[in-house]
């Protein structure tokens, strides 16, 4: 689909996280990636991915937007939208991250040209693993 067929809030999700990822720092990939999230309580929060040259210390736009959410005490996800040169998927720790604080969360994921695709998380992560797996003391 096309992001002007999208509601105004996911249309806004989709500026959102183009804008981050102009600011992401990405000199060894050069795959940009920016991510918008917006709480159950309508608060919205950005991200961008930063790398490091130690790359297993780099961080990813969507985990980077959802603690932004937590630290300001907003931990309910409606929805996520992360915006790539190609429209990529969030990656598996990013998936599991997302679905930790919502298993119900929709995930739009936008390319440069406009493009949108939107799958709920349970969707992009099958047989989740979550607090509910935990056993309960």
């Amino acid at each position: 689909m096309r992001v002007d067929q999208l509601s105004k809030h996911d249309q806004e999700l989709i500026t959102l996280a183009r804008a981050a990822r102009e600011r992401a720092y990405a000199p060894y990939s050069k795959y940009k990636v920016g991510a918008a999230l917006r709480t159950r309580g309508g608060q919205v929060f950005t991200g961008c991915n930063v790398e490091n040259a130690l790359y297993p210390l780099c961080t990813c736009a969507e985990r980077t937007a959802v603690v932004k959410a937590v630290s300001e005490g907003q931990s309910e996800i409606e929805a996520v939208a992360v915006v790539t040169g190609n429209g990529g998927s969030p990656c598996g720790s990013c998936r599991q991250v997302i679905y930790e604080f919502s298993p119900t969360a929709r995930v739009l994921m936008g390319d440069l040209e406009g493009n949108v695709r939107q799958m709920l998380i349970t969707e992009l992560l099958p047989d989740a693993f979550g607090p509910q797996d935990l056993p309960i003391e």
